[in-house]
């Protein structure tokens, strides 16, 4: 758990189409290649400490005739954004995805200093 203490505290949130491997057959939609598509976030204000970061996927379209094998993630996640990460394996067929996230941590506080 992490517990906020500050006053300031900032929430985040955005969404976005990772890719549409179907139009122009990518890697997703054709299961050859790499399977893994990262995209860097960025906030657009720095945190104090290391943000919770929750990702979902909000759109999911897939072949049918093979099985729908997926992995959502957030890594490497600092006081200045994180890495969206969309994965898939086996025989598995991506269309397109999109992913949304949401943000949550201390923001920086003028009366926030050290000493030494």
């Amino acid at each position: 758990m992490q517990r906020l203490t500050s006053n300031n505290v900032g929430i985040t949130q955005g969404s976005r189409v990772l890719f549409s491997d179907f139009i122009d057959d990518g890697p997703m939609w054709t299961g050859t290649g790499p399977r893994e598509h990262r995209f860097e976030v960025e906030f657009a204000e720095s945190y104090a400490a290391v943000p919770n970061v929750m990702v979902s996927i909000a759109m999911w379209d897939s072949d049918t005739k093979t099985n729908q094998r997926m992995d959502i993630a957030a890594e490497n996640v600092s006081e200045t954004g994180f890495d969206l990460v969309f994965r898939t394996w086996g025989d598995s067929r991506v269309a397109r995805v999109r992913a949304n996230w949401m943000v949550i941590g201390p923001l920086p506080n003028e009366d926030d200093w050290d000493l030494y």
